[in-house]
């Protein structure tokens, strides 16, 4: 296994922007694959920041503290009772919103996965496998963004632009990424399945625009992923 306090050690003398590696702070890492890992690793010491890998969620619960990290890159996937997306709501809930989480995968690649993990509050979707030079561009895209947004645009909406999701259309939205049908949400959410098709269809809407916006996928291809669970019989 991977000693990544050892790699940290032997890249510490390095410098980044003149101020020595783990002075800009602490960058979160979770996942299981030492690969993927490493290259967050990495990553992070080469911006200067202190990485603190774990390889899963609990692990990282545990060992975390009251500091206010950086940003976080969270695997979809994490083995353990805590999925990413879970962790996802566990770190804004305790740091806040304002927090850039990066969410990276190599099973959950669709679109509609991409859309689902940014509308569930991910600053960025990363598809595994990725190399160190891809993943250093997205978290310094993410913390310059972040830096450079605003506090909102006094309508109501979201400071970027993205339409709102309401509670019960999130808890929907997470249900759908986990792979569930509208059967299972219903009977999860203690609702009808005519709700749930209901809020599929809001769902649509508001995704549709999003995804359309940000580029990463027409409208028309969330609604292939979509509409079949809309249209399922009860």
């Amino acid at each position: 296994m991977l000693d990544f306090q050892e790699l940290l050690a032997h890249d510490a003398h390095r410098k980044t922007g003149g101020r020595p590696v783990g002075d800009c702070g602490t960058i979160l890492i979770v996942d299981h694959e030492d690969a993927s890992r490493s290259e967050a690793v990495r990553v992070a010491v080469r911006l200067g920041f202190e990485p603190r890998p774990a390889e899963n969620a609990e692990l990282l619960l545990e060992r975390l503290d009251d500091e206010r990290p950086a940003l976080a890159i969270v695997e979809v996937e994490l083995p353990g009772p805590t999925s990413g997306f879970e962790l996802l709501r566990e770190l804004h809930d305790r740091f806040g919103e304002e927090l850039p989480v990066i969410l990276v995968s190599g099973e959950r690649t669709t679109p509609l996965d991409c859309v689902a993990g940014l509308q569930l509050g991910a600053d960025d979707y990363v598809i595994k496998p990725f190399d160190s030079g891809e993943l250093l561009a997205r978290v310094r895209r993410s913390l310059s963004r972040r830096q450079r947004r605003g506090t909102g645009n006094g309508n109501g909406a979201p400071p970027n632009g993205e339409p709102s999701l309401s509670p019960r259309e999130r808890e929907i939205l997470t249900l759908l990424a986990e792979g569930k049908t509208q059967k299972q949400i219903a009977a999860a959410l203690v609702i009808s399945s005519k709700t749930v098709a209901t809020h599929i269809q809001h769902l649509l809407a508001k995704l549709g625009v999003t995804a359309y916006r940000q580029g990463l996928v027409g409208s028309d291809v969330l609604a292939h992923a979509l509409v079949p669970l809309v249209l399922t019989p009860e």
